[in-house]
């Protein structure tokens, strides 16, 4: 990390760091283009929660691995829609069912947890969670 001659480091620098991604912005100052994320991009993905959608625990990668689950584009788009409902209602972790498929999802970190199919259900308990959506 270079410190620039006043002892600050740029907002580049910690954006990189920070963010850890560079997208392309083309400012008209000075007739240059910069490279950076913009002040008003960073605070629309904080305020809207734009941060590229639901992750997945490496524990329910494995599990979606193990039991073959695939998912389409269809099925993540309503699991996508049933974690943002949980969010609106103060969810914090939260069970989504989608068609035949059960998801704990953590929703302030918007990270799926774990991931079942309806053979793994058959006790139907699901425990440390303060809510569900049934999409």
């Amino acid at each position: 990390m270079d410190i620039q001659g006043n002892g600050y480091i740029s907002i580049k620098q910690l954006t990189d760091q920070y963010l850890g991604k560079q997208a392309q912005v083309r400012r008209a100052t000075d007739g240059e283009a910069r490279e950076g994320i913009s002040f008003q991009d960073v605070l629309r993905q904080k305020t809207l929660g734009e941060t590229g959608g639901l992750k997945f625990s490496k524990h329910a990668m494995g599990r979606l691995a193990d039991r073959n689950i695939e998912l389409s584009d269809a099925q993540l788009e309503r699991l996508e829609s049933g974690t943002k409902k949980a969010g609106q209602k103060g969810i914090r972790d939260s069970l989504v069912i989608v068609d035949q498929l059960a998801f704990i999802v953590n929703i302030p970190n918007q990270t799926v947890v774990t991931a079942m199919d309806s053979t793994d259900t058959e006790e139907n308990i699901f425990t440390n969670i303060n809510g569900a959506v049934i999409i």
